[in-house]
């Protein structure tokens, strides 16, 4: 069984011969750094080579941007690029919404590689909370739900029709197994737009977009950091089906969501903060996350990057014990220690 075939029945909740073994996303610059320094090969630059040396399942990310290369950047983190409709549409004429927004020739191999091979294919597309943020600033953004609603809702439709057009281009190329919508509307204490914004701003234009990429067979997935939670029922009702990283450190509990919600699609959740406590911590992180692995619909990865602070070695431990516990939950085998 291949990964693409993994994914599917992980995601349709059928038993497979093991769960899929990925990382949620690129690697830190500095944990990059940190494992050249005690040993790994520093020509592994590019994260698909970095996945293939370490023996998890082959597959490929590729975040689509809806600014061209020739787009301004703010002037500080956070920072905005536009203060009303007047200069959002002279931004948009010269800089936004390009039609090449993903390298064709990687998509192309990529979908060959997905024929023969099996290699997977993740989507990211930035959501309708994260990307008009991303042009008008962080705080600007929150004060527009009061003080401009109409430059989030011009700014959201333009974006719904971009990734129309993305999604049929790459769906023309190969169909990608995993696709997330970045947003990050949570933080620690929950999230940082009320329902009423949320069913507003954020629900009309998901509910545009599902019904393509349903018709593709894809599964609508949504990231944030922090606490999900209280979001999941908004949504479940505009139609995503599934949420990850799952952060352990703003309180989520993968087992309770799961028996809340046993139709979820979760990815993510182990607590990276035990990685560099050593194997016998990450063994109970294992344990503690069994039962969700099991249950099907669940694609375990550490809960967002894996930080610098875990040494190569380490992180060569939680491979092997991804790999045991990833066939456990597929197959029931017992537990080995082989490394």
């Amino acid at each position: 069984m291949n990964t693409t075939e993994r994914i599917k029945r992980i995601f349709s909740f059928q038993q497979t011969d093991r769960l899929p073994m990925l990382e949620w996303g690129p690697w830190w610059r500095e944990t990059q750094e940190r494992w050249q320094r005690e040993g790994l090969d520093k020509l592994l630059k590019d994260a698909g080579e970095i996945t293939d040396h370490f023996g998890l399942d082959p597959f490929r990310v590729f975040w689509v941007n809806p600014r061209d290369i020739s787009c301004p950047q703010p002037m500080e983190y956070g920072g905005r690029l536009i203060t009303d409709e007047r200069s959002y549409r002279e931004l948009k004429k010269s800089h936004l919404y390009p039609r090449q927004g993903f390298d064709r020739h990687k998509l192309e191999f990529i979908a060959e590689q997905q024929k023969t091979k099996g290699m997977a294919l993740w989507i990211w597309l930035e959501g309708f909370f994260w990307f008009p943020r991303t042009l008008l600033g962080i705080e600007s953004h929150l004060y527009a739900f009061y003080d401009n609603p109409g430059i989030l809702h011009q700014i959201n439709q333009d974006l719904v029709e971009y990734h129309k057009y993305i999604i049929e281009t790459i769906c023309k190329i190969c169909v990608p197994d995993i696709l997330i919508f970045a947003e990050d509307l949570s933080y620690n204490h929950g999230p940082m737009l009320s329902k009423e914004h949320f069913d507003t701003f954020i629900y009309p234009y998901y509910r545009q977009i599902i019904p393509l990429l349903k018709s593709y067979g894809i599964h609508p997935m949504l990231d944030s950091d922090g606490d999900v939670v209280p979001v999941i029922p908004w949504l479940k009702e505009a139609g995503l089906e599934g949420i990850g990283p799952l952060e352990y450190t703003a309180g989520i509990d993968v087992v309770k969501i799961r028996s809340d919600y046993p139709d979820l699609l979760l990815l993510g959740g182990f607590n990276k903060l035990v990685m560099p406590e050593g194997e016998e911590a990450m063994r109970r992180e294992f344990e503690r996350l069994l039962p969700v692995m099991a249950s099907g619909g669940y694609i375990l990865t550490v809960d967002h990057q894996t930080p610098p602070e875990v040494p190569l070695k380490l992180y060569q431990v939680y491979i092997h014990l991804l790999r045991e516990y990833c066939e456990k939950a597929g197959t029931g085998c017992k537990p080995t220690k082989n490394y």
